[in-house]
């Protein structure tokens, strides 16, 4: 693959996204974690799920440790959400699945409902938005991803994720289970390029296309998450009868990560809702 330029992306193929692949047989439930986290950021939750079935979990372009596959993908958010997808698809099979996507990961999970419905047969979303629309708010996140990326790239990984933790988003998160030796383990360049290429302000916006989703939702925040609480009324709202709310007690934005309990509890209730897989 072709070196990526500042703000530009190459197609990976899909062979060059990292996806896990355990469990089963029974319900498939993709995972897609949020930014500088990985594939062991779940484990938690996964161990609360009831008969969790058939675990897919993705490792992000720009994400994991300089061995990996995903780490040297570079992508912007519209591509990088086909090429999960594709991914998913080519290392799983391609019958429909439960999608769970946390931050970062639930953009990307929300996109691939979007474009790639024949892979979806239900979506998970915590901590999520469907971007950001007025334009200079777009640009202002931009510019902010910018500094952030220039910043890690001046100090490194380590001391960029120990900023990134004492943001006020994460005060309710114990360092304990902040999986911070995962996140360490990413490369500078991977995570710059994923702040320039996948943050919010990089992504098209898609609130006037959330009529098209025709599966059942599940929109979670942590409940003193405020931000991303809004959010998630904005987001049903947008998709309609097919979504339900649940806010996770004593959570705050990595609620999944704080609360793994709670989220699963959550989780298990709404895939029990659902037909049973074929």
């Amino acid at each position: 693959m072709r070196p990526a330029t500042r703000g530009r992306g190459t197609i990976a193929p899909v062979n060059e996204i990292d996806v896990a692949v355990e469990g089963g047989p029974g319900r498939r439930l993709v995972l897609v974690h949020g930014f500088t986290q990985g594939p062991r950021s779940w484990d938690a939750l996964v161990a609360a799920l009831d008969a969790p079935g058939e675990i897919v979990r993705v490792t992000l372009p720009g994400h994991g440790p300089p061995d990996g596959r995903s780490a040297s993908v570079r992508l912007p958010f519209e591509p990088a959400a086909a090429a999960v997808a594709a991914a998913v698809e080519a290392a799983a099979g391609p019958e429909p699945a439960t999608w769970l996507g946390y931050s970062l990961g639930g953009r990307l999970a929300l996109r691939v409902a979007l474009d790639r419905p024949d892979l979806v047969e239900a979506l998970v979303l915590l901590g999520a938005t469907a971007g950001i629309e007025e334009p200079g708010a777009r640009a202002a996140r931009v510019e902010i991803d910018e500094r952030l990326a220039s910043g890690l790239e001046g100090r490194g990984v380590e001391r960029f994720v120990d900023g990134w933790l004492a943001q006020d988003l994460f005060a309710r998160l114990p360092r304990a289970a902040a999986g911070v030796d995962e996140r360490r383990r990413g490369t500078v360049e991977g995570l710059a390029s994923a702040l320039r290429l996948l943050g919010a302000g990089a992504q098209e916006p898609v609130w006037d296309r959330l009529g098209e989703i025709g599966v059942p939702v599940l929109l979670m925040a942590g409940e003193h998450d405020s931000k991303f609480s809004a959010l998630a009324y904005r987001l049903a709202a947008g998709i309609g009868d097919r979504a339900g709310l649940s806010f996770v007690p004593g959570a705050g934005h990595a609620a999944h990560l704080e609360r793994p309990e709670s989220v699963a509890a959550i989780v298990n209730r709404f895939l029990s809702t659902l037909p049973a897989p074929t």
